[in-house]
This record gives C-alpha cells, structure tokens and sequence, in this order.
C-alpha cells in the first residue's frame, strides 16, 4: 500500500557546504581543486619562499635607505639606495646640462598631458589630441630638447651649385635665405621630374603633384619650427642619456613602427608587382639583420655615404634604424591581422562604392589592428627593451648611464652593483607591465564593441 505526498511549500535554504565557504572554499576552488592545482600551489609556493622573499628582504628590509658615500653602503646585507638617490638625476638625464633640466622635465609633463587623455576611450577631443601628440609634440620635443636652431645650409641642389652665385642674398639680410631658395628650387625640380616620369609609365599628373606637394609641404612645416631661433642653448645629443634617451628612441620607434608596418603590410598585398617587390624585399632585408647591425651600420658606416659636409647626429641615426627595424617587424604582425579579415567584408565595401583607401581606412584595417593587439604590444614591448643595445655605439641609456655610475669610487660597495640593476629592472618592469595591461584593456573593450555590434545586427 502507497501514499502520495505533494509538498505545497518550497523548502527553506539550506546552508552552504562548509568546504565552499569562506577562505577554506577559496583556497579549494582555486588552488587545490585537482592534483595538479596542488602541485602548481606547491611549486608556486617555493618559489615564493626561495626568491620573492630574499628579494624583498635585499630590497626593502635589509636595505640602507640614507647616507652620503660608500661608507653607509659598505657592511650593508641589502640595496644601497643613498647610491640611486645620488645618481638619480644622471639616471633619468644623462650629462644633460643642469640649469637646463627644465627642458626635459617640460618635455615629460607635456607628453604625459597628452598621452593620458588619448590612452582614455572616453575622453573628449580626440582628434584634437591625437594632432597635438602626434604632430606638434615631436617638433616642440625636439626644440626643446635640442635647442633649435639647426641652421641648415643646403638641401638639395644646394649640394651641387652655390646659391650665392645666382642669388643676391643682401636683398635677403635677416632670413636664412640660402636653405630656403635651395629648398624651394630643389622641390620645384623634384617635382618636375616626378611628374615627367609620371607622364612616361601613363599615372595620373595631377596625383603625382598633389602627392609631392604634400611631401614638401610637410617638410616645411617639419623644418621651419626647427631652424627658428628660440634663444636656447643648443645641447648637444652626446650630452643626453639614461631614462630621457631610453624614451626618446622607444617612444620614436613605436611611433614611427606602426604606420611603417602598415604601408609595407599593405604593400606586400598589393597588386602592383614593383610595389610587392619592393615591400617584400624592404621586410626581409630588416627582418634578416640583427638590431645591433643595424645600430652599428647607422652609426659609423651612414656617414661614409652622405655626401661631403653633410652631418646627422649620431642619435637620430639610430632612431632611423630603430624606426625602420620595427617597422619591418610590425608589418608582419599588421599583415596577419590583414588575412584574418574575412573575404566578404572587402565584397561588401565593393558593392557600397568605397574605394581601396576608404575601404582599408574605414573597414579592414580597424578589424585587422583589433585582431592583432597582443602582436601589436608584444613588439613595443621587445621594442622598449631592446633600447638597451644603443649603448653598444656609445649612447647611453637608462641601463648605460647605470653601468656608467659603477666607475664611481664614492660608491663603491658589494651591493652597489645588485642595487643599480635592481633600480633599472624595477623602471623597466613598470613600463612593460603597464603596457601589457594596457593592451588586456584594449581587447576586452574590442570583444565587447565587437558583441555590441554582432548583437546590433541581429
């Protein structure tokens, strides 16, 4: 004999387990969850105990935080940071000349006053910012930190004819009338052989002049603000160094990295047989050299093959080089992100009527640059790093100007040494590490605009 029941109330709720409570549940749900969470916490947990904490002890615990010389540093078990803070100002300015250190120090809070609003989706003004920062900073950088000033004497033709001869130049007392002429003539010429070659291979004339005149109308404005005369002491870029030259050629690489990698990623696709030709053999020459050739070559041998009087600083050699190795690197990178854009989105801006440039601008290469951000971070960290090598030609960056400082016998100690490496890693990690966040940001918010869209289509 059976009886039904049917409960006509829910029953109420029970507690949770206590193994999945509290502490004790985290711990089992994250770090002992399966024999090998165990072995990992087990692993992990040694190595916190064998490295972490003797660094921290050396570090922090140990460490001597005051003094005035070696003296303080010399019986210390732990980092001599008195010898960081006496150097400080060589670490982050080279030899830079110290009633002129306001320069720099501009130049870092401008650049950060910048940066930070781009680096910010929300913020306002963005194409305004992005003008500023990449447009008008570089040039007001350079001045500043230079002096301005640069005086330029010839150009082009200038290197083959004396202007003087053909020029009356009193009628031109107070302007710097010899550069200018030859700037103005040698573009006119170059102009005028573009498009007569133009004319031969059968392209359009009037493109080919747009084109020109937008390549020297640049450079104008590129060169004017730099041969102005500020009234600033000129410095020299022999006198610059550590953290201030460590920026200077990372921020310049990145910079100049992605549109480089862009133009020879688009065209290595290219229809167009001597522009994929010449894309491809540009690519694999850099990507074939090591960096330090390459910083070697820009330094000593580029001078060989200037013609006689010319002069580049031997830092601006280098951001050349840099410039243009990344940039070979980076189009790899953009030109995987190219060949994971699905063959219809390039149907469907055909058939809305938008041509190659607005269909690469609008459409392919913001899916293309979404898809490949890890790349993308991933080479201006090796990039930031890998600034390290200039002190290999006598420039000194933040890691050079700290192995510099060892030569010091005011601070010579056992833990100098540990305690300069130990400064220059910490500066290295907070940069890496704040753009490997950085770009963990940038994908979460390109999936997330990505489900918008997809979910707005539907």
């Amino acid at each position: 004999m059976s009886a039904a029941f049917v409960r006509m109330e829910p029953l109420p709720p029970q507690p949770a387990p206590f193994a999945a409570t509290g502490m004790w549940g985290w711990l089992s749900r994250r770090l002992f969850a399966t024999p090998g969470d165990i072995a990992m916490t087990i692993v992990g947990f040694a190595a916190f105990v064998l490295i972490v904490l003797p660094l921290f002890r050396f570090l922090v615990f140990d460490a001597v935080w005051t003094g005035k010389d070696r003296e303080a540093c010399v019986n210390a078990a732990g980092a001599c940071w008195p010898f960081v803070a006496a150097k400080f100002n060589q670490f982050v300015y080279g030899f830079y000349p110290y009633e002129e250190l306001w320069r720099p120090n501009l130049v870092f809070a401008a650049g950060m006053l910048l940066l930070v609003p781009l680096l910010i989706p929300s913020a306002p003004f963005k194409r305004l910012n992005a003008i500023l920062f990449f447009g008008v900073y570089p040039i007001a950088g350079f001045v500043l930190l230079t002096g301005g000033n640069l005086d330029p004497q010839r150009f082009v033709l200038g290197r083959f004819i004396r202007i003087s001869d053909y020029v009356d130049l009193d009628a031109w007392r107070g302007m710097r009338a010899t550069f200018w002429i030859d700037f103005a003539a040698s573009a006119l010429l170059i102009t005028l052989a573009v498009a007569i070659v133009a004319r031969i291979f059968g392209t359009r004339i009037s493109a080919s002049l747009k084109a020109m005149a937008v390549i020297f109308l640049a450079l104008a404005i590129l060169i004017a603000p730099v041969d102005a005369d500020f009234g600033l002491r000129w410095v020299e870029t022999r006198e610059w160094g550590g953290l201030l030259v460590t920026l200077v050629v990372a921020i310049s690489g990145i910079v100049a990295a992605l549109p480089i990698g862009i133009l020879l990623a688009l065209g290595r696709r290219s229809e167009m047989r001597l522009v994929r030709w010449a894309s491809i053999a540009f690519i694999e020459f850099w990507r074939g050299v090591p960096l330090i050739t390459v910083l070697f070559f820009a330094t000593y041998m580029l001078p060989l093959f200037l013609p006689g009087g010319a002069n580049i600083e031997r830092l601006v050699r280098a951001l050349i080089g840099v410039a243009l190795f990344s940039g070979a690197y980076m189009a790899e990178v953009v030109r995987g992100g190219l060949q994971a854009v699905p063959r219809h989105q390039y149907e469907s801006a055909a058939a809305l009527g938008l041509g190659y440039w607005k269909t690469m601008g609008l459409i392919v290469l913001p899916q293309a640059l979404t898809n490949v951000i890890p790349g993308i971070v991933n080479n201006f960290i090796g990039l930031f790093k890998d600034t390290t090598l200039v002190q290999i030609v006598a420039i000194l960056d933040l890691l050079g100007q700290v192995r510099a400082a060892f030569s010091d016998p005011n601070w010579s100690s056992p833990t100098t040494l540990y305690t300069g490496f130990a400064f220059a890693g910490i500066i290295y990690f907070i940069f890496c590490f704040a753009m490997s966040r950085y770009s963990l940001f940038l994908e979460r918010r390109a999936g997330t605009s990505a489900l918008r869209v997809e979910g707005a289509m539907r």
